[in-house]
């Protein structure tokens, strides 16, 4: 039985549409993450805004079906509903132009929302709700009221600067990163590194955060947890597009670990989800966790042929 005890958790960021060529699907990341964490059995809330349209209220009505609260979810008139516009290329990668303004831009502190993530035993954030400075100047008052902080880094150019990736990482309790976003942060850190793990180290040490995880993509990731790093190279599957497989990653890999599971047993686990996701259209696929242990089960019988 995966839940062993309540766990409580909100997201903060952005709930938008993720548009494709030829459909629309509900995501952004923080929605995504807590989404996953719901179908973990977990207490999940996202905090967020959303226009006073028709792709606001049927964001509102998907989630009425969905183990996510949406009472913190709010509504306003001045800035629409947002929007994603999704390319994937020949091997399944995504790529997007995100909308600005979008009401997520806007979201305005409550005293509602500062007790709900004071009660919460996590609050998990992105770097892309930083690019206006209200709802940023929301999230700085309830990362101070927060008991475990998670990062995902997250990075969309042109939306962020240094000064407030820096910020947010000193912040934060937890960081993920893919490795892409390690180059780049290490880079503008003037890392002086170039391996893997001495990079990871490096950031762990500028920001004083003692949990990094860093995704490779089909390479599977690396976790470096309270000073070890444990390591899984990757679940391989026919990709039909990797929208959302990090969010469901770190949303499984938390849990996980908050649950008490080792950090390589989480890891694995973390990774087999992420694969799953990519090997099914749209970022929140429904993968049962039977669905997830046989998979796991076929990959590590063949690794060892």
């Amino acid at each position: 039985m995966e839940r062993k005890y309540t766990l409580s958790i909100v997201t903060f960021g952005e709930v938008l549409w993720d548009v494709f060529p030829s459909h629309k699907k509900i995501g952004g990341a923080p929605l995504n993450v807590a989404l996953r964490m719901g179908s973990l059995g977990v207490n999940s809330t996202i905090i967020s805004r959303i226009g006073k349209d028709e792709d606001g209220d049927n964001i509102i009505s998907f989630l009425k079906d969905q183990n996510v609260s949406s009472d913190s979810i709010q509504v306003g008139e001045e800035y629409k509903t947002g929007v994603v516009n999704v390319m994937i290329n020949e091997k399944g990668n995504a790529s997007y132009d995100i909308l600005y303004p979008s009401s997520w831009d806007k979201i305005t502190l409550t005293n509602e929302m500062i007790e709900k993530v004071s009660q919460s035993d996590v609050f998990i954030f992105g770097s892309l709700i930083c690019r206006d400075e209200i709802s940023r100047s929301t999230l700085y008052a309830l990362l101070d009221k927060a008991k475990y902080k998670v990062l995902d880094a997250n990075l969309r150019a042109p939306y962020y600067t240094t000064e407030v990736l820096i910020e947010l990482m000193s912040k934060a309790d937890f960081i993920k990163l893919n490795d892409e976003e390690l180059w780049e942060i290490s880079q503008k850190l003037d890392s002086p590194f170039n391996s893997f793990e001495q990079n990871i180290k490096f950031i762990a040490e500028k920001t004083n955060t003692k949990q990094i995880c860093v995704t490779k993509g089909a390479f599977g990731a690396v976790l470096y947890y309270n000073d070890k790093f444990y390591y899984n190279s990757g679940y391989f599957i026919k990709v039909v597009d990797t929208v959302g497989a990090g969010d469901s990653f770190l949303a499984t890999l938390i849990v996980r670990l908050l649950r008490g599971r080792s950090p390589q047993k989480s890891l694995n686990y973390a990774c087999a989800v992420g694969a799953l996701v990519a090997g099914h259209e749209g970022a929140n696929p429904q993968i049962t966790e039977k669905e997830i242990v046989k998979y796991m089960m076929i990959k590590e019988s063949n690794s060892k042929k």
